[in-house]
C-alpha cells in the first residue's frame, strides 16, 4: 500500500485520474477476456476490477479528485450512449412498428415486479422504506430514481436521518445490480444452450425477410397490347415493387429506361419481389431463357456509394442521373437490406446504388454519387459534437407530469440516446451528415463504457466492503439480489419460453428495462448484431419514466 501511495500520491490530480483509468481498463479488460467453462465477464471485468483498485486505494489513504471522475464517468455514459443511437437509429422506428408493443409490455412488467418485490420487503421483513428506496433504485441501477426517491421523501416530510438512508441502500445494492442482470442472461444462455452467434444470424434473416427479398426474372414481351407503351407505364409496375433493369432487343443488351418505348418480343431483365416479379409476367408475357448477362457486351454494373453530401436526400427522379447518362439504378442496398429505387426514392450517406451502363456512363454516375472510400471511413466531428449538444440540452429539458411533485428529465443518458437516434433516422441536415463509420462507432462505444464502469467500480470499491461487513450490509445486499433477480428471471422466462423473443434482443429488453449501460455492452459483445442495441433503444423511454414514477408511487402509497 506504501507503495502506491508513493508512486502516485505527489502527482497533479489530473495525472492521478488517468492511471487510475488506465490501470483499471487494463485489469478490467483483461480479467473479462478469461473463460471459465466458455464464459466470460466481457466488458463487466472493468467493474470488478475498479472495485478492486477503489478499495486498494482507500486503504492506501488515496484519494481522488471527485470532480474529475464525475466528468469521466458521465463523459463515458454521455460518448456510450450516443454511439448506441447512432447506430441504431436508421431501423429504430421499423423495429419499434415490428415489436416496440410486446418489448414494452414485459419492460414495464420487470418495473412493475420490482416494485411488488420492494413493497414485499418494506412489508414482511420490516426494513425502513427509505432504505428500501435505495435498495429498488440500486437493484435496477438507476440513478435518477433514487434522486426522485430523496425528492418525494423531502416533500412528505421525512426526518433528515432518514434521507441519508436511499443512498446507503442504493449503494448496497447496485453492484448486485450489475452483476445481476449478466448473471440472468448467462443462466438463460446455459440453462437453454443458445447460442449468441446463431441468435445474430437468426435476428439478420428475420429482418431480412420482413422486407421482401428481392429476385430477378427475365421475361419476353408478348403481350401485343404493350407495344409502343412507355417502360414506365407499364399497368402495376410501380404497384408491384418492380423496375425493369436491362433489355435485349434484336439481340442486342440495351439499359432501358422509364420513356423506353417498347415492342413484341423484347426480353426484360425484371428486379423486385417474387410476388410483384409473377404479377408482371401475367402482364408481360412468359419467361425467358436468355441470359441477359453483361459479359461479352459493351455494357457493365458496378456498385457506387453515395457520399456526396450535395445528392442527399434528394430522389433519384430528381438528380436525373439514369436519363442523363444512359445508365440505370436497379437495387440500393441500405442498413444490409436490398430496396428496389422509384423514382421518388430518396438517397441517403451510404447507401449502395447498382448501377447498369456502358463503363465511362459509371464512372461519371460514380463523380455525382460521390463513390469515396475515404470519406465512407471518415468520422464526422462537427455533427457528432452538434449531435452531442443537442442530446445534452434535449436531456436537461424538464417535462411536467401532473400529480408529481418534480418535472422528469431524460438526463445525460436519456437525451444523447434520443437525439442521435432522430438524428441517424433524418441521416443528414445540408453538408451535416450524421454518419459514423461501424469502426469508429465501436471505438468510441467501448471507449465511453470503459470510463464509465471504470469510474462507478472505483466509486463503489471505497465502501464496498465496509457496507458487507458492518451492520445489516448483508441482509440488506441479499434484499436488493431479490429485487434485482425476481424480475429479471420471470421476464426473461417468459420472453423465451412464451414468446420465442430471439436471444439477443432479449439481452437487450434486460438491458433497457434495468437502464443498464454496462449491461448492454456486455450483451453486445457476445456476438455482432445490433439486437441488443435496437431492444435497448425500444424500451428505454418508457422504462426511464416508470423507474423515476415507481418510487414516488411506493411513498404515496406505504408512507
Amino acid at each position: 500500500m506504501e507503495l502506491l501511495t508513493g508512486l502516485i500520491g505527489d502527482l497533479p490530480a489530473v495525472t492521478q485520474v488517468m492511471l487510475m483509468l488506465c490501470l483499471v481498463a487494463v485489469l478490467g479488460l483483461a480479467l473479462g477476456e478469461i473463460r471459465l467453462g466458455g464464459v466470460g465477464l466481457g466488458i463487466g471485468g472493468v467493474l470488478f476490477a475498479g472495485i478492486a483498485v477503489g478499495h486498494a486505494a482507500k486503504l492506501a489513504g488515496v484519494s481522488l479528485d471527485h470532480a474529475m471522475l464525475d466528468f469521466a464517468r458521465e463523459f463515458g455514459l454521455i460518448l456510450f450512449v450516443y454511439s448506441i443511437g447512432i447506430q441504431v437509429g436508421p431501423g429504430f422506428f421499423s423495429a419499434l412498428k415490428r415489436s416496440g408493443l410486446a418489448l414494452n409490455l414485459m419492460a414495464a412488467a420487470m418495473v412493475g415486479l420490482g416494485a411488488a418485490t420492494a413493497v414485499a420487503i418494506h412489508l414482511a421483513g420490516g426494513l425502513p422504506l427509505p432504505v428500501v428506496l435505495g435498495l429498488f433504485s440500486g437493484a435496477v441501477t438507476n440513478t435518477p430514481s433514487l434522486g426522485a426517491a430523496q425528492q418525494v421523501l423531502k416533500e412528505v416530510g421525512a426526518a433528515p436521518e432518514m434521507l441519508a438512508l436511499p443512498s446507503l441502500g442504493y449503494a448496497m445494492a447496485y453492484p448486485f445490480g450489475i452483476a445481476g442482470i449478466l448473471i440472468t442472461m448467462l443462466a438463460v444462455k446455459a440453462l437453454f444452450r443458445l447460442d449468441p452467434a446463431e441468435a445474430a444470424r437468426a435476428f439478420e434473416e428475420r429482418r431480412r425477410s420482413e422486407v421482401a427479398a428481392l429476385e430477378t426474372m427475365n421475361v419476353a414481351v408478348r403481350n401485343e397490347a404493350l407495344g409502343g407503351r412507355a417502360i414506365g407505364d407499364l399497368p402495376g409496375l410501380a404497384g408491384c415493387g418492380v423496375i425493369v433493369s436491362r433489355m435485349m432487343r434484336d439481340g442486342r443488351l440495351q439499359v432501358p429506361h422509364d420513356g423506353t418505348l417498347l415492342r413484341a418480343g423484347d426480353v426484360l431483365h425484371l428486379v423486385g419481389p417474387k410476388p410483384g416479379l409473377l404479377r408482371m409476367r401475367s402482364v408481360l408475357g412468359p419467361e425467358s431463357d436468355l441470359e441477359l448477362t453483361t459479359r461479352g457486351t459493351d455494357l457493365a454494373w458496378a456498385r457506387v456509394v453515395v457520399t456526396n453530401s450535395q445528392v442527399l436526400g434528394r430522389s433519384i427522379a430528381a438528380l436525373n442521373v439514369q436519363d442523363a447518362y444512359d445508365v440505370r439504378i436497379s437495387r440500393v442496398v441500405r442498413s444490409g437490406v436490398e430496396l428496389v429505387p422509384d423514382p421518388a426514392f430518396r438517397l441517403q450517406f451510404g447507401d449502395i446504388v447498382n448501377v447498369i451502363g456502358t463503363p465511362e456512363h459509371i464512372r461519371q454516375v460514380a463523380g455525382v454519387l460521390g463513390n469515396s472510400e475515404r470519406r465512407l471511413q471518415q468520422v464526422h466531428l462537427v455533427p457528432m459534437f452538434l449531435g452531442i449538444l443537442l442530446g445534452l440540452l434535449l436531456g436537461s429539458v424538464p417535462i411536467a407530469i401532473p400529480g408529481l411533485p418534480a418535472p422528469l428529465k431524460l438526463g445525460l443518458a436519456g437525451g444523447p440516446l434520443i437525439a442521435a437516434i432522430l438524428l441517424a433516422r433524418v441521416g443528414h441536415v445540408g453538408p451535416l451528415v450524421w454518419f459514423m463509420p461501424p469502426v469508429a462507432n465501436t471505438a468510441l462505444r467501448e471507449l465511453g463504457i470503459v470510463l464509465f464502469l471504470a469510474v462507478v467500480g472505483f466509486r463503489s470499491g471505497d465502501r464496498f466492503v465496509d457496507t458487507l461487513v458492518h451492520g445489516d450490509g448483508l441482509a440488506w445486499m441479499a434484499c436488493g439480489a431479490l429485487i434485482t433477480l425476481v424480475p429479471l428471471m420471470a421476464v426473461a422466462l417468459f420472453a423465451h419460453m412464451a414468446m420465442r423473443l430471439n436471444y439477443l434482443s432479449l439481452c437487450g429488453l434486460l438491458a433497457g428495462s434495468m437502464t443498464d449501460p454496462p449491461a448492454l455492452a456486455f450483451a453486445g459483445a457476445m456476438a455482432r448484431s445490433e439486437a441488443p442495441a435496437l431492444a435497448y433503444a425500444t424500451v428505454y423511454p418508457l422504462v426511464m419514466c416508470l423507474r423515476i414514477l415507481a418510487p414516488q408511487v411506493m411513498v404515496l402509497l406505504l408512507a
